[in-house]
């Protein structure tokens, strides 16, 4: 498989890399058996996340006997220092290993939690101390806000970004552009649109046209996944008739497909509107229901509490038809 370097890190990564939602779902023997697979097939980058269930074990416990095989990659939503420097701890028991490659904060959504995450009493320090005693080798941040990820490019703070990616969300390229310019690795999440985009090889193949990306995740519960996803990798470009078909998927996709750009907000209910979009599509996409609940369950408002305003639709500029949606979402997960 083509490898390329992680940006600053120097971390010889393939192309495609494997993402580490999915596998929660699985039972251990058979998690295992697939992160087996995908060594074997050439993949040498994989992601977790404190918040995936069992993801952490299971890749423990899959890459052990080949651990220099792997690039390891996890991260935690943590924001100040102590819960941070207790996630590291954690993540390092899971993944039973001496160092993890890279650290990432999860989803950092504003520039509140951003100032939070870089404050005296901030994660920043966690890991900073946490890549100093030689725990972690990297530090990055992931988003699905683009204007943190703005911020963030310009400081020498992170040697990674991730950020959702496809032939729908392209909202990134400018960031993208940038990030390498200045060295930082990109790694690519949601390639599939959440599951939106059915064209799996189409849609894989289109992210690696982009020369600014280091590292595409998928999610991948199947061996048959595995081995097809490592071969998109030596993939010939897409051709004038696959563009164009692949054009017609996201066309369609464009009236109901929510790209997480957040300028429906601030909803005067203080629904987080995006992030019921999100949970909402693992729960129809990515048979995580019972994930997806508890994760709604413990947002502090739901889409349940939408009064029908209709104002962040004025803001959507994609016109979409917000409240329709999140009727969708309260008929799902209540």
């Amino acid at each position: 498989m083509k490898r390329v370097s992680l940006g600053r890190t120097g971390f010889p990564v393939g192309v495609i890399g494997f993402g580490g939602i999915p596998i929660q779902r699985l039972q251990e023997t058979d998690g295992v058996a697939l992160i087996k697979e995908a060594a074997a097939q050439g993949i040498n980058f994989i992601d977790s996340a404190r918040g995936y269930g069992t993801s952490e074990a299971i890749i423990g416990k899959g890459i052990q006997g080949n651990r220099e095989h792997w690039v390891l990659a996890t991260k935690s939503t943590a924001k100040d220092y102590e819960t941070m420097k207790q996630d590291v701890e954690i993540s390092l028991k899971n993944l039973q290993t001496d160092v993890i490659d890279l650290y990432q904060f999860h989803l950092v959504r504003s520039k509140e939690q951003y100032d939070t995450i870089m404050g005296e009493n901030g994660a920043y320090r966690a890991l900073l101390e946490a890549k100093e005693a030689g725990k972690i080798r990297a530090i990055g941040i992931t988003s699905h806000t683009l204007s943190v990820l703005e911020m963030a490019v310009e400081t020498d703070y992170f040697d990674t970004i991730q950020f959702p990616y496809n032939a729908v969300e392209r909202q990134a390229e400018g960031v993208f552009q940038r990030a390498r310019e200045r060295s930082i690795g990109v790694i690519v999440m949601k390639p599939l649109a959440g599951g939106a985009l059915t064209v799996g090889n189409l849609a894989l193949r289109f992210i690696l046209e982009n020369p600014n990306v280091s590292v595409v995740i998928p999610g991948m519960d199947h061996l048959d996944q595995v081995a097809e996803n490592a071969r998109i990798a030596a993939a010939e470009p897409l051709t004038l008739q696959e563009r164009q078909a692949l054009k017609e998927i996201t066309d369609q996709l464009g009236m109901t497909f929510c790209r997480r750009c957040g300028y429906c907000l601030p909803c005067p209910q203080e629904i987080d509107i995006p992030t019921q979009f999100l949970i909402d599509g693992y729960f129809t996409r990515y048979n995580l229901q019972g994930w997806a609940k508890e994760r709604y369950a413990a947002l502090p408002k739901k889409a349940s509490d939408c009064v029908q305003c209709g104002a962040c639709e004025k803001r959507c500029p994609y016109d979409l038809p917000i409240r329709t949606m999140l009727q969708g979402v309260t008929a799902n997960l209540g």
